[in-house]
């Protein structure tokens, strides 16, 4: 199989390149052009020459892509039923009802969307004035989201959403969790006295991740270093020694001291990879979590992509969509370039 995915690379040359998030599992990663977080890979598909770009990972990193392409780039994705739990919270529709209901007082509410999200929810921040954040520059897009409105409607992910708040110093007061049941009939207008509403989303992969782990090492393990990705509750953030996007753990662990034990609060594959980089540490998870989505991005299934490149139907969407999801997504690169 890696001959096969190696041979048609070697065919297709520059017309071709494979990008791989972290999470993905070592037999994908190696065939990696480039590998990176959310925001690394974003920035680099402008600067792309391939015609054709698979990207591995879960498909709203792949939409995401397909946005950022120009109109004759292709994107493909090994398997479209990866999907992602936190940005099937958050339906497109709800978040533009929960929207105006919150404005519906006059008031002038910025929708921030984690990255984490379709390409719906994307289009509806790039309608009203909002924009798109990554792990990595959360702080800098909810610190210029603020300062284009009345206040922040932060979705999907609320303990991303809460823990940025705590880095920016936001009083916990002027925060406020939505209730969004009922097709939003329980959200008010929105209060003067509120800075920051959080759609109640989250990471089924960091919600693993409880205060009862951390305070275990803590007792059992007193010197060893715990980082965790800020997906995860405040409550956890708050105990470890560092919080922040995988690119933030990677040089953590790379940080640490020879003879260090760091436990990483993320997805296993890329704690597994730390591990075997750095032999003369002790890397371990938090606890075992891995995300079942990026998992179903395969080497079997990379191949067959590969094999039916000339002939596969790639990532689209909707230029009605496209356009103002473009939109959000380049206000974000333009804020944090």
């Amino acid at each position: 199989m890696n001959k096969e995915i190696s041979a048609i690379r070697a065919r297709f040359g520059k017309r071709l390149c494979i990008l791989a998030h972290h999470y993905q599992a070592d037999d994908v990663v190696r065939h990696a052009d480039i590998l990176g977080d959310s925001l690394e890979l974003a920035r680099h598909i402008n600067g792309l020459e391939a015609q054709h770009i698979v990207f591995c990972g879960v498909h709203f990193m792949a939409e995401t892509a397909a946005i950022l392409a120009r109109p004759e780039q292709k994107v493909h994705i090994p398997d479209a039923n990866a999907s992602c739990v936190m940005a099937e919270m958050v339906p497109a529709p709800l978040a533009e009802e929960v929207l105006a209901r919150l404005n519906r007082g006059g008031s002038r509410i910025i929708p921030l969307t984690y990255v984490n999200s379709s390409a719906a929810v994307k289009a509806v921040c790039g309608n009203h004035g909002g924009s798109v954040c990554t792990s990595a520059n959360a702080p800098t897009m909810l610190r210029w989201a603020l300062a284009q409105g009345d206040g922040v409607l932060f979705l999907p992910d609320a303990n991303l959403g809460r823990n940025t708040a705590r880095i920016l110093g936001l009083d916990e007061n002027r925060v406020e969790r939505l209730d969004i049941r009922g097709r939003g009939r329980f959200v008010p207008a929105a209060d003067p006295s509120r800075q920051l509403y959080l759609w109640p989303g989250l990471c089924a992969v960091h919600a693993k991740f409880q205060p009862g782990h951390v305070a275990a090492i803590r007792k059992n393990e007193p010197e060893a270093l715990i980082f965790v990705h800020p997906e995860c509750s405040p409550e956890v953030v708050a105990m470890a020694d560092g919080a922040g996007s995988t690119t933030y753990l990677i040089k953590a662990v790379a940080e640490a001291k020879s003879g260090s034990t760091v436990y990483v609060g993320t997805e296993w594959s890329l704690v597994n990879r730390l591990a075997a980089r750095h032999p003369d540490k002790t890397i371990r998870p938090l606890r075992t979590a891995l995300c079942s989505n990026m998992a179903k991005i395969t080497e079997a299934n990379l191949s067959r992509m590969l094999q039916e490149l000339g002939t596969a139907l790639p990532v689209q969407v909707e230029e009605h969509i496209a356009r103002p999801a473009r939109l959000a997504l380049e206000r974000m690169l333009t804020a944090c370039s």
